[in-house]
Order: C-alpha cells, then sequence, then structure tokens
C-alpha cells in the first residue's frame, strides 16, 4: 500500500491509500524520502488558477495528462530504490535517487526516469536539483554581460536560486526585490548587492538602488504576479532584457506596450526550463544541463532554503501555510515515514 496525495478541487488536498503493482520489466520500486512543494507552480494549481485540460507538464511522462480532478502533482522527489522488477539491472537496489515523480510515499518508475543522486550530495539538496536546474536556465537565458546591472524580481526558491547563481558572476550590481522581508533578508545571505521592497514604484526603486541616471540591463521576473511586468518595464534601460519566468496560469498580465516600450526596444522574452535557446542547444544537452545543476547544488547547498518541514500526513497544512503565510515559508519540504 502507498499513501498519494491528489489535488481535488481549489485549494483542497487530500491524502489516499491505494494499492501498489508489482514492478514491470524494467521498472524499480521507489520508496520516497522527502519531496518539495513547488510555491510557484504548485499553488497555481492548488488555487485553481490553471484551466481545465491544460497539459500538467509535456516534458515528464507522468504528468503529459490535461488536468482533470482529481489528479496528482509534484515533480521533486528523492527516495531509495527498493527489490527490482524483471529485467532491471542489478546494482540499483538501495540507491538513492531522484525522481520528477509526484507526491506520494511508493511509486514504481523506468530507470530512464530514475536519477542517481552523486555521492556528497544530501537528501535535502538534492531534492532543490529542479529549482537549481530552473535557475542556470534563466541565467543562460538572460546571458548577462560583464559589468551589467541586473534586477531580480521576486525571491521566492527560484529567485533567491537565480540571485545565488547570478552573485558568482562579474556584474557591477544585483539588485533584488520581494515584498516579503524574510525574503529580502535571505537575498542578502545569497548575494544581492540590495533587495528592496517593490512597493516603493518605480521611482523610489531606481533611487534607493542608484539606477536613475542608468538603470537595469537585465530584469529577470519571477514574482509570479502578472502585474510585475508593467514594473520590470519600467526599470529596464533602452534596449534592456526582460527574462520572464514567472508563470500566470489563467492571469493575463495588464501590461502597456505603448510608444515608451517601443522607443526603448525592450526585449522580452520568456524562459522554460524544458529547454534552453537555439544557439545553445546543440551543446548543452540535457544530460550536460542535468551535470552543471548537481555541481552547482553542490556549490550553492539549496538546503539552507528550506524553512519547514513537515511529515507527508500533514500534506494539507503545508499548502495551506503556502497558500495562506507566505512571507513565513520559502521552501517547504514533506517527510515521508515508512508505511
Amino acid at each position: 500500500m502507498r499513501t498519494s496525495l491528489y489535488f481535488n478541487a481549489p485549494r483542497e488536498v487530500t491524502l489516499c491509500r491505494e494499492e501498489v503493482p508489482d514492478p514491470g520489466p524494467g521498472e524499480v520500486r521507489v520508496r520516497s524520502l522527502i519531496s518539495a512543494i513547488s510555491a510557484g507552480t504548485e499553488m497555481l494549481f492548488y488555487r485553481g488558477h490553471v484551466n481545465e485540460g491544460t497539459p500538467l507538464d509535456t516534458t515528464i511522462p507522468t504528468l503529459r495528462e490535461g488536468l482533470r480532478r482529481p489528479f496528482k502533482y509534484g515533480y521533486a522527489t528523492v527516495g531509495t530504490v527498493e527489490p527490482l522488477g524483471d529485467g532491471a539491472p542489478t546494482g540499483w537496489e538501495g540507491r538513492t535517487v531522484f525522481s520528477f515523480h509526484s507526491h506520494e510515499s511508493l511509486f514504481n518508475a523506468p530507470l530512464s526516469e530514475l536519477v542517481p543522486v552523486p555521492s556528497g550530495i544530501s537528501v535535502e539538496d538534492a531534492v532543490m536539483l529542479p529549482a537549481t536546474e530552473t535557475a542556470l536556465s534563466l541565467v543562460m537565458d538572460a546571458a548577462p554581460l560583464v559589468g551589467e546591472r541586473a534586477i531580480v524580481m521576486g525571491q521566492g526558491t527560484i529567485g533567491l536560486l537565480t540571485t545565488a547563481v547570478l552573485a558568482l558572476l562579474p556584474l557591477s550590481q544585483l539588485v533584488t526585490m520581494d515584498l516579503m522581508p524574510l525574503r529580502r533578508e535571505r537575498s542578502l545571505a545569497m548575494g544581492a548587492d540590495a533587495s528592496l521592497d517593490p512597493r516603493q514604484g518605480p521611482s523610489g526603486l531606481m533611487e534607493t538602488a542608484g539606477l536613475e541616471s542608468r538603470p537595469a540591463d537585465l530584469v529577470i521576473e519571477l514574482t509570479g504576479n502578472p502585474d510585475a511586468l508593467e514594473l520590470a518595464t519600467r526599470l529596464c534601460g533602452v534596449e534592456g532584457r526582460i527574462i520572464v519566468g514567472s508563470w500566470y496560469g489563467n492571469h493575463a498580465p495588464r501590461c502597456p506596450l505603448g510608444e515608451d516600450f517601443h522607443r526603448r526596444r525592450l526585449r522580452i522574452i520568456s524562459s522554460q526550463v524544458s529547454t534552453v535557446g537555439g544557439p545553445l542547444s546543440p551543446r548543452w544537452t540535457k544530460e550536460r544541463r542535468l551535470e552543471e545543476a548537481w555541481r552547482t547544488v553542490a556549490r550553492l547547498r539549496p538546503s539552507r532554503l528550506i524553512t519547514h518541514r513537515m511529515p507527508f500526513g500533514k500534506a494539507p497544512s503545508a499548502y495551506r501555510l503556502l497558500d495562506e503565510n507566505a512571507g513565513d515559508a520559502i521552501q517547504v519540504i514533506l517527510e515521508y515515514p515508512e508505511d
């Protein structure tokens, strides 16, 4: 038997007990240790901000179907391989593996969908692999140059890791923004030169950050708030780049693209971790990007962003925490006791 988490209705998740079939040929059984809740994408589904029929994730085999409630979701699980199925190669039993799998205590998976956790990386760091890979992808799409002024809007888990990656580069200034004091505090610890409350408005932000005479070369928008895109255009300089990593669900951004936008020749670029930009794709295969993500996990130790650890049996409370008290939480993980 296993316990699985289902999204039943907006703001309603439940845990259900169900039978687990034996692993098929080429499959192994994985017992979950921990999984990470995405405070961005998952909260869109939790709040009902994604339309029925929308594919949950076209790049993850278990999530390719369109949204039909109830459904399973999640894409960051670390577990231990249990008894092997017929035809599976030896040497896997007992290994700690990462899987882009939904939240449940026990599951079967083909080996092609499992990623062994490298030696020296903790379980809590390993579960942050997707967030780290996303941060790297955002920076690759942004293509920052030496001496540029960069702004990262939104300091949730993805924003903080993006800030940490950018802080490794020789920028002249790295400014971040978030409504939540806890996240602004963590942002400074991740390497930001300044972290500001966006409620100051464009003029106040530019003055506080010292950007009045020379606006930002690069703005990365990660708030998840469709209204933030307009602020991004106000902070960006002539010919500047705005990288949009937010997914707004079914909330359309209200960003005026009038004369000022055109005269300043601003560029708005979408970013999504499944692929990288055309010029990079011949060399940066999925395998190479995954290797780099593991190296970055080892370097950044992203588990320091975990603010809450909750038993899987209290998963509904974890979602309510992120929904109602986002200012108190950054990264929430679920821990799985043995069934």
